[in-house]
């Protein structure tokens, strides 16, 4: 599957420049062409003597009006009668944005970015629940596994609480113990969001020009495009390590000194930092993913093209992803509470045991009770994510690279929609060359 005109990013990325002042160029079929400023100016035109450059433009006055009364469509001055029956006709509403598929193809609203990627479930829901599906099945039943063949009976930090005084090698295998099976399950939910990343994104791609993809020719489009994001969300993790060590750094150091006070307070600092920065680093290459796999490109490029997209976004593309990180958290909440109730009643006494820390080991039942409702939860919310990321990332080219044009001669729709053009436009446009 051939990525859709406007996808592939650029020999040098139209974000790459500063938007020059009264500039308004848009990319060409490629793509490629200097930036439009961020308010989207009008698409260049061949400007003649029936239509000169704006600010010159004046409308021809109608029939019988006197000399100098033109002007623009629909505006009259009082002394005059104001527009003529007809004159403003079509003009009173902006034209409607043309919608092949499941947004309209202008910048978007919160609102519309959300109801995006619920519309992609709804609209191919086959496809899209059953790639994530599959994903949650296979990746949560190697987790159940995992943990109930080897860290099922192991130490735990749980396990310290009935013990007040633990040995060195009681405290190192406890911790060892959790770390390896936290690892280990989060490596496994690691691979699983990449592949379902990859392949909602492309689907979500093709939604918006109002087209299907079977889940075959997602996985067929995705595949080549699974190491570089393998590396990209195990590079971004460690990022953020990084800076958490450099803002912890100095508590440690004076905690090492001996000097408890000044290093519990700058323990304290450094973890506000650490988290600050943790923050800004999510936000900033959040953009990375999908274009990694829409422009095909490498992991730095696609960080670097993210970083170009948030700049001057930052903080209204934090409270979108913030507002889904709540509703996917709620969403999986009230899944796995539900499920885990019921893992507890099946489970019985062990299951109480475990939640309560008297008992380290869970029953296989328990854990597979709890699996289903990870397969139920990942399987909703797995869209919505990938969905609204993929759709941010179109929301901001389209605002700073009018991707909206590209999109439209890609989906075949007038870039009007379905208004109906006034009498004056339509001679125009008949026009040859108009």
């Amino acid at each position: 599957m051939n990525d859709s005109p406007g996808w592939a990013s650029p020999g040098s990325s139209p974000s790459d420049e500063p938007a020059r002042s009264g500039s308004g160029n848009r990319p060409d079929a490629e793509g490629q062409g200097p930036s439009a400023p961020e308010d989207r100016g009008a698409p260049p035109v061949n400007w003649s003597q029936q239509q000169p450059p704006p600010g010159q433009w004046t409308a021809p006055a109608p029939p019988g009006a006197a000399p100098g009364t033109g002007g623009a469509p629909g505006w009259g001055s009082p002394s005059h009668g104001g527009p003529q029956p007809g004159w403003n006709s079509g003009w009173a509403q902006p034209p409607a944005a043309a919608k092949p598929g499941i947004i309209p193809l202008r910048p978007l609203g919160v609102g519309e970015i959300l109801d995006g990627a619920v519309s992609t479930m709804r609209a191919h829901w086959r496809t899209v629940l059953g790639i994530s599906l599959v994903v949650a099945v296979v990746t949560q039943t190697a987790s159940t596994l995992t943990t109930g063949l080897w860290f099922r009976g192991s130490g735990s930090l749980q396990g310290l609480e009935k013990n007040p005084n633990p040995t060195f090698d009681e405290t190192l295998d406890a911790v060892g113990g959790t770390l390896a099976g936290s690892g280990v399950t989060w490596l496994i939910s690691v691979l699983g969001t990449i592949i379902a990343t990859a392949m909602l994104t492309m689907v979500v791609s093709r939604a918006v020009l109002g087209r299907s993809v079977s889940t075959g020719d997602a996985w067929r489009s995705a595949r080549g495009q699974l190491p570089r994001l393998f590396g990209l969300l195990f590079l971004l993790p460690l990022l953020v390590a990084a800076v958490a060590a450099l803002a912890l750094a100095p508590g440690l150091i004076l905690a090492v000194g001996g000097s408890r006070a000044a290093a519990a307070a700058f323990m304290v600092l450094g973890a506000f930092a650490a988290l600050a920065g943790a923050v800004w680093i999510w936000i900033r290459y959040s953009l990375a993913a999908p274009a990694l796999i829409l422009e095909r490109q490498g992991v730095i490029a696609s960080m670097r093209r993210s970083a170009k997209l948030v700049r001057g976004a930052w903080w209204r593309i934090f409270g979108i992803q913030l507002l889904t990180l709540v509703l996917i958290f709620c969403v999986g909440a009230a899944i796995e509470i539900v499920t885990s109730i019921i893992a507890m009643i099946v489970g019985g006494e062990g299951a109480m045991d475990w939640l309560t820390g008297e008992n380290t080991t869970t029953s296989w039942t328990f854990l597979i009770v709890v699996g289903i409702g990870s397969v139920i939860s990942s399987t909703i919310t797995f869209p919505i994510s990938a969905g609204v990321t993929a759709l941010l990332y179109m929301d901001q080219r389209i605002r700073r690279e009018a991707l909206d044009l590209e999109l439209i001669r890609a989906a075949g729709t007038p870039e009007n929609g379905p208004q109906q053009q006034p009498p004056a436009a339509q001679a125009h446009n008949a026009t040859p060359g108009g």
